[in-house]
């Protein structure tokens, strides 16, 4: 008994569409690959992010609650202060402009320029120092005005809220600093640089809520 076995060769068009088959898997891969997962170090910044959204959140509201309920603001007692709108205005561009700066040194070292982004970090540390010290002084004048911490709801409700935020301040500072001197040792790479990463979401999101804080505050 004789078994023949027939085999069938492709057609061109069967060929073609094997063809066009293998490319669109070559690149669903290449695009898997390209995907990164989101990194342990974003997402905590990302969560410690969404806890200070809510800190900052019932600072605002409790400030709008005091704010609304007032017929005068400020209240009576305290008529004679004004804030120093214009110095605060000027002072709010330097922090804006450090928002900038330190979004070019992201920017540097994912070209691998080391040295844009000592150079930008620097900057982005000093005009943060320059946005505390003018702030500071402004206390240093308001206090001697008479604007303290226990003179009522007022003063009260102005030091927590635009301090907490000066905190805030405080503290990306010393951590732009930090990645400053881990760039002068030569830690980051346009391959590795999640400590610059997680430095300039944490700025971006200080600097993005202070012109909030001032229209609220300052020139409300």
């Amino acid at each position: 008994m004789e078994i023949v076995i027939r085999i069938r060769r492709k057609t061109e068009n069967e060929k073609h569409l094997d063809y066009e088959i293998g490319i669109m898997m070559a690149q669903n891969n290449v695009e898997i690959r390209d995907r990164q997962p989101l990194s342990n170090a974003r997402l905590g910044i990302l969560v410690l992010l969404g806890a200070e959204t809510m800190l900052f959140s019932g600072l605002i509201g409790t400030f709008l609650v005091f704010r609304v309920g007032n017929v005068t603001w400020p209240p009576p007692s305290h008529i004679g202060i004004e804030l120093p709108r214009v110095v605060t205005g000027i002072n709010t561009a330097l922090l804006l402009l450090s928002g900038y700066t330190m979004f070019q040194a992201w920017r540097a070292i994912q070209k691998d320029r080391v040295k844009q982004l000592r150079n930008w970090l620097l900057i982005t540390g000093v005009l943060g120092l320059l946005f505390l010290g003018v702030q500071g002084s402004e206390w240093v004048q308001l206090i001697r005005n008479g604007l303290t911490l226990q003179s009522g709801v007022y003063g009260g409700i102005f030091y927590v809220l635009i301090g907490c935020h000066a905190v805030h301040v405080l503290s990306a500072v010393i951590w732009v600093f930090i990645v400053f001197g881990m760039a002068m040792a030569g830690r980051f790479s346009a391959s590795r640089y999640t400590g610059v990463d997680t430095c300039t979401i944490y700025w971006i999101f200080v600097v993005a809520l202070w012109p909030i804080l001032y229209v609220l505050v300052y020139l409300s």
